[in-house]
This record gives structure tokens, C-alpha cells and sequence, in this order.
């Protein structure tokens, strides 16, 4: 799907792996690099064109992972994972490279041969949003309390409390608009959270999460029909999110909203 210009049909067929059979490498460079500013690493390193993402007070995966942003980068593969894992140890984080389609085949390869393990396997999907009829006007206003967001998203989520800090900073750290959705009941309190990042055209849907007594009542519907509609209103173009394949009800909600398969990610770990 290119991102930029008119549509391009997504990919239908399915590799062994389980990555689509074709993919558009533009489309993929430009989610990954929004993707990082919608929710940005404390520490950010460098080694070529791999990037290092490190956070000390967030178990993220995104946040915590070496992400290789250029398929012909390849040289010296094993000396330069160990240097990262260095890097990881100090921080008390195991080694992950995010394997996307960026990532090089050879290093696919080295991590195949070594036995890494793999795990998370997630969908990036995104929507053209001038093809959805979301009304005149919008229902639902975006929060500004960060921290009250944070508490009702640790509590859906049934996060540890220590995290609030980070996620308070993280989020903070957004640079482009955010928009924080929080839908409550007055009987059981929070029952849903979205944050929505507004950068140029594009909208990424992040931390979406509904209550668990209060799933397949609509709310998840209403929160993503609420959060797309303020992406439009803000002059966004296309929506996108990132979800993991196995969350079912997740994916099925949001094929259902017309989202799309742009491509396939997953995590790979050295085995224990």
C-alpha cells in the first residue's frame, strides 16, 4: 500500500513464515519511521542502519529491540549482535531484534541457524479514511489529563502500577498531536483507552484497549469509531495500527472497520 500516492491492492498470498509474498518496501519504511515517533525509546542508538531502542522503566518489546531498517545492511552480523545484547544486559533487557521486511534475509538466516526463538507476531494494518462515513461532527472529545489516561489504561490492562511513570513519560514524549480517548461508566469506572497520533496524513491508533467486562457490547467500535473520526477531523488521510495476530477479537474488529494488511512483524530471541 503506498502511503504516499493512489492505493495499491495488499498482499493476498502467504509465505511459509507467514510474511505476505510481496510487500511495498516504501509503504513499510514510512510506517516503521512513524511508528517510532508514535512511541519514541528513551535511548536510541545507531549501529549502521539497525536501529537500537532501549528503555529502562518500560517492558515494551517495541521499546526494547533492535530494529534493521535496511535489507542490503548484513556485514558482520554475529560481532554486531553481540554488541547490542551488551547493550541490552545493561539494562537488565533481554536481546530482541524486530524482524520485519526490512530486516535482512541473511540475518533471518544467522538467527534460523543459531535457533532464536520467535514470538508476538503482529499485523500492521492501516485504512483509507475518506472511505468511511463517520457523520457530521464528533462525539467523543480526547482528554488532556496524561496521568488519568495512564491509570485507566494500566487498570484495563492489568498492568503493574511501577509502570505509570514510564508510560506518563513515554507518551509525554510524543512529538506529533496526540489525542487520548477514555471511555468510562459510572458503575465500573474506565471501560476503554486509545491514543491516537496525528502526524501529516497518517493517524496511528496505539495503547486500544477495552475492559474486559464490557467486550463485545460495541464499546471497542465506539472508541475506534470515535478515534478515527478525530483522526479525520484533524486532516489525517490514512489510518494505521499495529496488533498481534493472535489477538483475535482484535483483528477481527478491526477488519471489520475496513482495515487492511499492509505487512507482518515478529520478535526473535537467542535461545536460552
Amino acid at each position: 500500500m503506498d502511503m504516499t500516492s493512489n492505493d495499491r491492492k495488499p498482499p493476498t498470498e502467504t509465505a511459509t513464515d507467514g510474511y505476505p509474498v510481496t510487500v511495498d518496501l516504501p509503504s513499510v519504511r514510512r510506517l516503521e519511521a512513524v511508528g517510532f515517533r508514535a512511541w519514541p525509546a528513551a535511548s536510541v542508538q545507531y549501529d549502521g542502519s539497525w536501529l537500537i531502542r532501549l528503555t529502562a522503566g518500560h517492558p515494551s518489546k517495541r521499546l526494547n529491540s533492535v530494529n534493521p531498517l535496511d535489507p542490503s545492511d548484513y556485514r558482520d552480523i554475529a560481532v554486531r549482535l553481540e554488541k547490542a545484547g551488551r547493550r541490552f544486559a545493561e539494562l537488565d533487557r533481554p536481546l530482541t531484534v524486530r524482524q520485519t521486511p526490512l530486516t535482512p534475509p541473511q540475518m533471518i538466516a544467522y538467527m534460523d541457524e543459531q535457533g532464536w526463538t520467535s514470538f508476538a507476531h503482529s499485523l500492521v494494518l492501516a485504512l483509507d479514511l475518506a472511505e468511511r462515513d463517520f457523520g457530521e461532527g464528533i462525539d467523543h472529545l480526547p482528554i488532556k489529563d496524561v496521568g488519568r489516561f495512564v491509570d485507566a489504561r494500566i487498570l484495563i490492562g492489568g498492568e503493574a502500577a511501577e509502570t505509570k511513570p514510564a508510560l506518563s513519560e513515554i507518551i509525554n514524549a510524543i512529538k506529533p498531536e496526540c489525542g487520548l480517548f477514555l471511555f468510562e461508566d459510572r458503575k465500573i469506572g474506565p471501560t476503554a483507552v486509545s491514543l491516537v497520533v496525528h502526524d501529516n496524513d497518517l493517524a496511528g491508533i496505539m495503547q486500544f484497549a477495552v475492559a474486559e467486562a464490557v467486550r463485545r457490547q460495541g464499546v471497542g467500535r465506539a472508541l475506534l469509531d470515535a478515534s478515527l473520526r478525530w483522526a479525520r477531523l484533524k486532516g489525517a488521510k490514512k489510518a494505521w495500527l499495529q496488533v498481534e495476530a493472535a489477538n483475535e477479537p482484535a483483528v477481527a474488529l478491526y477488519r471489520d472497520a475496513g482495515f487492511t494488511e499492509v505487512y507482518r512483524y515478529l520478535y526473535r530471541a537467542p535461545k536460552v
